[in-house]
Formats: C-alpha cells, structure tokens, sequence
C-alpha cells in the first residue's frame, strides 16, 4: 500500500514538474492576445489551425495552386512567412517551401504528437502554429520541406 501511495505521488510530481517546466519555456511573442481575442478575430478554421495546432484537410487550399510572385503571410499578424519563388509542388497536398523570407520570421520547437517527430513551424510574430518542417525538399536547394496550412496564410500578390 505505502508502495502504491509512493508511485502515485512520485507520478503526479513529475508531471507537474514536466507541466511547470513546459509553461517555463513557453515563449512570449511581440503580438500576444487572448484566446478570446483570437477566436474573434479569426475564421473557425484559422483558429483551429493557429491558435490550436490542428491541420486543414490535404488538397483543400486555394494557396496550393498559386504560382504568381508575391509574399505568403500569416493569417493573423500578417507576419511575412514565404516567397512564391520559395514554393515547390510536393505532392503532399499543403502549400510547400524549401525555406521562410527570413529564419528571425518563423520560430521552431520539436513536436512528437501525433505518432511522429517533426520539427513544428510557427509565426516568430504572434506564435501561430504555421505547419512542420522535414527533411525531405528539393535536394538542389536547402533539401528542407516546409508543408505549411494554406489556412495558416494569406497572400499578397507582388505589384507589379
């Protein structure tokens, strides 16, 4: 029984450490708001993807078939994310990159939900969950694959 108690006590301690440590690294961005704030401002969709880190079905953005220049940016700071020129078809059924505008516009933390590990893609500017990057891109560039929800963004055509 005092063993049973133990274990319970030591299980419960370490998650909230885990807990305590993961609100610890949590990061601060330059556009912070509530969750409020967010759901009113953005789409159903826009939400569950940014504010939540769900994905939008395969095949389902308009931003796949774009190809004209312009700047890819975030659906909710309109943080500049990607360029056209960056953008690859990857089969995969997400707006593809083999890089961002510039490293300081995106931020990276691992993720190992899901069944897998990747490194996770958000907006260095409000924290948005963006999409994952791999390892898998066009070997003739930076061999990087960055599979972004189209949802995620919004675009802004070059003026010509």
């Amino acid at each position: 029984m005092k063993l049973t108690i133990s274990i319970i006590i030591l299980v419960f301690s370490l998650g909230c450490n885990s807990n305590a440590q993961e609100a610890k690294n949590q990061k601060t961005y330059p556009v912070s708001k509530t969750e409020a704030q967010w759901k009113s401002e953005l789409t159903t969709a826009e939400f569950q993807v940014l504010r939540k880190k769900g994905t939008e079905r395969a095949f389902s953005s308009k931003l796949n078939r774009i190809e004209e220049p312009g700047t890819f940016v975030c659906a909710a700071c309109g943080n500049e994310l990607y360029k056209t020129r960056h953008k690859f078809e990857s089969g995969t059924g997400w707006p593809s990159f083999d890089r961002p505008v510039d490293e300081k516009n995106v931020d990276y933390r691992p993720d190992r939900t899901g069944g897998f590990s990747a490194l996770e893609v958000l907006c260095a500017n409000c924290g948005g969950h963006l999409g994952h990057v791999f390892n898998d891109g066009p070997r003739n560039t930076t061999g990087k694959r960055h599979c972004i929800n189209g949802v995620a963004m919004d675009f802004i055509p070059k003026k010509k």
